[in-house]
């Protein structure tokens, strides 16, 4: 990551704490001020709107914390599911843990959602640092947890996300992979946890 949005991802998250916890009103207006100078300095860096960052990046309140993603290892006779998106990218089903769910029920829920698929989780695989994996590098923090699943139910409905599915073999993936959700190297790992009676939980 460059050092520049190092700085900005840390002047963000110590305003954003400062807002939670001072009741000061000249603390809060300044706060505030460190807040716009850190999205100003994503502006400045990248295509992206003042309007857009300010929404991804200064729209929480509270004590910031990394958001979690899961996603989801289905095989079948040694090929891994991945779901066809509404763009024309492919990747391994999963999203946001909502609010009341947990890693495991998340992961569950958002294979039925993508892909009308029943499944029961096997074992977690890695939980990673997005930024560490994944690009293009967010300003926000994520990690991502990644579960081996088995299907033992269901038929692919289509939806608002996905247009189909489909199983790969490790050596003929697609080459439009939504690498900012995963990546082949990502989806290599779960071949190995699949493989790897012994497997160890990687995390960063």
């Amino acid at each position: 990551m460059e050092k520049w949005l190092q700085w900005a991802i840390e002047i963000q998250s110590l305003a954003q704490a400062g807002l939670a916890y001072t009741q000061n009103v000249y603390d809060i207006e300044r706060y505030e001020r460190l807040r716009e100078i850190a999205a100003e300095m994503i502006v400045e860096k990248s295509d992206i709107s003042l309007e857009k960052v300010k929404d991804l990046f200064c729209n929480e309140t509270g004590y910031q914390t990394p958001k979690l993603d899961t996603r989801a290892a289905i095989f079948q006779d040694n090929k891994i599911l991945l779901t066809h998106e509404k763009n024309g990218t492919w990747s391994l089903p999963g999203g946001w843990v909502d609010v009341l769910e947990s890693a495991k029920s998340n992961t569950i829920k958002e294979v039925k959602e993508e892909t009308g698929l029943d499944v029961e989780t096997v074992k977690l695989i890695a939980v990673q640092d997005r930024n560490k994996h994944n690009r293009p590098v967010y300003a926000y923090g994520i990690w991502k947890v990644f579960v081996l699943c088995e299907r033992i139910g269901g038929e692919f409905v289509e939806n608002i996300e996905t247009t189909e599915i489909k199983y790969f073999g490790l050596d003929e993936l697609p080459d439009n992979l939504a690498e900012e959700k995963c990546t082949k190297e990502q989806i290599a790992m779960c071949f190995q946890a699949r493989e790897d009676g012994n497997w160890q939980v990687q995390f960063d």
